[in-house]
């Protein structure tokens, strides 16, 4: 190649493999040629492009159709769960003074440090690692478990939803555990409607970016039929040199035709 122009696209078409009539073209600074091998590299990228945009729509559609919807039917329900619950702890409030009672395996205790050592003593005499109903306490049941991985005692207090509380030894530190439990009843209500809003932001998001199309459809589309048209040119130049090619020049004999039987 002698011209730096088509040298300079044939470095650009890279690993493109090129018809011999392409690389007669190249070499002969067809401008058909040059244009192909560069829409062929930009049609590629934009192809390229184009698949990543379908997957990033292959993943909004999961959260669009699936994981959203899925999330604020959970939220939703857990709302409503905690909903019961918080006026469920209110219509059993704690008392202003002394203690408002607990029963533990079905005996009534008025005082909290005899409920305390009620709950302890449970405990003690647990000999696996099965859940057991412990009793009753402002409205709510209590399961006493053991957990065996992290040496813990746990009481989960049960409404709608279920809230669990780690032991500890103190006799009235557990009490006041079940107490700030329940306190804490109505933030968590709070903080479960913040999560169902901001998933419902998100799946609004998540909509408007799935509606959108490939931002380089149109340019694409035109690019892609720009070279469908040079490949149909570019073959039927081919087919005419191939046809010059095979013409005898001017002033050539055509080759004489042998006649088969006539010689004697």
């Amino acid at each position: 190649m002698t011209s730096k122009a088509p040298v300079r696209v044939a470095d650009d078409v890279d690993e493109t493999a090129l018809s011999y009539s392409e690389i007669k073209a190249l070499a002969t600074g067809n401008p058909l040629i040059i244009e192909k091998c560069n829409l062929d590299m930009e049609v590629a990228k934009l192809n390229m492009l184009k698949a990543s945009h379908l997957n990033q729509v292959y993943g909004l559609e999961e959260l669009v159709y699936r994981k959203y919807p899925a999330e604020i039917t959970r939220l939703t329900e857990r709302i409503a769960g905690y909903e019961k619950d918080v006026e469920l702890a209110k219509a059993h409030p704690k008392a202003q003074e002394g203690f408002c009672g607990m029963e533990v395996e079905g005996q009534h205790y008025t005082e909290k440090e005899d409920a305390g050592k009620a709950i302890i003593d449970v405990c003690t005499k647990m000999t696996g690692s099965d859940a057991v109903l412990l009793g009753q306490y402002r409205g709510f049941s209590m399961v006493l478990a053991y957990d065996g991985m992290s040496n813990e005692y746990r009481i989960t207090l049960k409404g709608t939803l279920s809230h669990t509380v780690t032991l500890g030894a103190d006799v009235f530190g557990n009490i006041t555990r079940l107490d700030n439990a329940l306190e804490n009843l109505a933030g968590n209500l709070d903080a479960e409607r913040a999560k169902l809003e901001e998933a419902k932001v998100q799946l609004e998001n998540a909509r408007t970016e799935l509606a959108t199309p490939f931002a380089r459809e149109e340019e694409l589309a035109e690019k892609t039929a720009r070279l469908k048209e040079l490949n149909i040119l570019l073959n039927m130049d081919e087919k005419d040199k191939t046809l010059i090619d095979e013409a005898p020049d001017e002033g050539e004999e055509p080759p004489a035709r042998k006649v088969v039987g006539l010689e004697r």
